[in-house]
């Protein structure tokens, strides 16, 4: 028995043991662990950070390593046209999606704002479609103060990202091959969040504050039965409690005075014992899948198995963990989720990453009981 034979048999036990460790896990109803699909590739080019010397030519712009938000016009079959984030990026992008692979197109702009003659950041963080409009989400959260940089300009950055956009266009003049968008988007811009965040009582003690302070800093937004929800990645509450504030669309774009709601939810906590927060949020039939990832990166970036999770959460009960995630690599981190097609017992999606270029999409499967 040569030395690879030995190998293999000395592996057979321990491969057949986390095999059935594996099916007894997912079957016994504990959370499934996500597998290791090789990522979908990205034809094109999604756009990250603008040149600054030509923030008006999109061509220019950085390919994107900071993907944060997706969204499809529909939610099944294939292709779909859908709406893409980089929260790096002055607007979002129109991508092509088909199973297998994403192809970008026409880019959106959102915002032309500029400090001192530098662009500044939308910092889109979320992205979500309902009834024939998507909506674009910035941050609005504060930037960390710069040291020894005027103090104007932080307070620019943060102006920059204190806005919701809902964008309006007939997916059927988007071109399913290339993505090219024929015609213009109607485009509505809202800040009329912010001042909810500013005032409500839960969050306005974190209200322009950095996130390395616990500060405000949306990453997830869905849109169903009229209602816009807004993820926090920051603040984490006191007791380990992430926030979704709830407001009725007509609250945000048409002015009409009705109260937001704020729901604290516990999403456990990553390797080293940091309570997570919201990551993604999005809509499905049963409520909500949340992917939550630590509120604060570790330091030197790692990223372990079991940092971030995917939770099934009906709006109401405690949500319900369903799906840990691997630790794909330093910097990798789970920024945007998608639903691609489900049967009775799971939910296979997408998810997308801030630090590789272009998102890196890769599938997984999560369980739905």
């Amino acid at each position: 028995m040569n030395a690879r034979t030995n190998a293999r048999a000395a592996l057979r036990p321990g491969l057949a043991a986390s095999l059935l460790l594996a099916v007894l896990t997912v079957a016994g109803g504990a959370p499934a662990r996500a597998g290791g699909a090789e990522p979908w590739p990205v034809s094109g080019k999604l756009y990250g950070e603008p040149d600054q010397n030509r923030p008006e030519d999109t061509a220019a712009s950085d390919k994107a390593d900071d993907v944060s938000g997706i969204a499809c016009a529909t939610d099944s079959g294939f292709p779909r046209v859908c709406l893409v984030a980089d929260d790096e990026s002055q607007g979002a992008q129109i991508v092509i999606l088909r199973d297998g692979a994403l192809r970008a197109g026409s880019f959106i702009r959102l915002i032309d704002a500029a400090h001192e003659g530098v662009p500044l950041e939308l910092d889109a963080e979320g992205v979500a479609y309902a009834d024939g409009a998507f909506y674009v989400i910035g941050s609005h959260g504060r930037p960390r103060r710069a040291a020894g940089k005027p103090e104007a300009g932080t307070v620019a950055r943060a102006e920059a990202t204190r806005q919701l956009f809902r964008i309006r266009f007939d997916p059927a003049a988007v071109d399913p091959e290339t993505g090219v968008l024929k015609g213009n988007p109607e485009i509505t811009g809202t800040r009329a969040l912010a001042r909810l965040i500013r005032e409500d009582p839960v969050l306005k003690p974190f209200h322009d504050r950095p996130l390395e302070e616990g500060g405000v800093t949306v990453e997830g937004v869905a849109v169903r039965d009229g209602q816009l929800h807004a993820g926090f990645r920051g603040p984490v509450l006191e007791g380990g409690d992430a926030v979704v504030i709830s407001v009725p669309l007509t609250n945000l774009f048409e002015g009409e005075p009705s109260p937001a709601q704020v729901s604290r939810i516990a999403l456990g906590r990553d390797t080293t014992g940091q309570a997570r927060g919201v990551r993604d949020l999005v809509a499905v039939p049963e409520g909500f899948l949340i992917l939550a990832g630590p509120m604060l990166d570790p330091k030197g970036d790692g990223v372990e198995a079991g940092d971030y999770a995917v939770y099934r959460w009906n709006g109401t009960d405690a949500p319900v963990q369903a799906l840990a995630l691997d630790g794909y690599g330093r910097k990798v981190k789970p920024e945007a989720l998608l639903p691609l097609d489900r049967t009775t017992e799971r939910q296979r999606a997408l998810v997308l990453f801030d630090g590789p270029k272009e998102g890196a999409p890769r599938v997984v499967e999560i369980p739905l009981r």
